[in-house]
């Protein structure tokens, strides 16, 4: 399992896990329960790169990321 700190979001961590390329075991640590639990559930089994074409960029209001673009940093710094 690895976790990544997030920044700029209501959610303070995200836990995850990458097996043979593929999203499994994400949990988002706060921010808006049903979103994060949304997100999770979508992002399931998908490619790491196509999770992070999809989430990459996506702003929360006038912030300049939010908990689906900050699982894209994550993944793209996870091994």
């Amino acid at each position: 399992m690895q976790s990544y700190k997030t920044k700029g979001t209501c959610s303070s961590r995200i836990d995850f896990d990458v097996v043979d390329g593929k999203v499994t075991g994400v949990k988002f640590i706060g921010g808006c329960s049903g979103n994060t639990q949304g997100v999770a559930k979508l992002v399931e089994g998908m490619s790491k790169e196509e999770a992070i074409a999809r989430l990459e960029g996506i702003r929360c209001g006038a912030k300049p990321t939010s908990c689906p673009d900050q699982l894209a940093q994550a993944l793209k710094q996870a091994q």
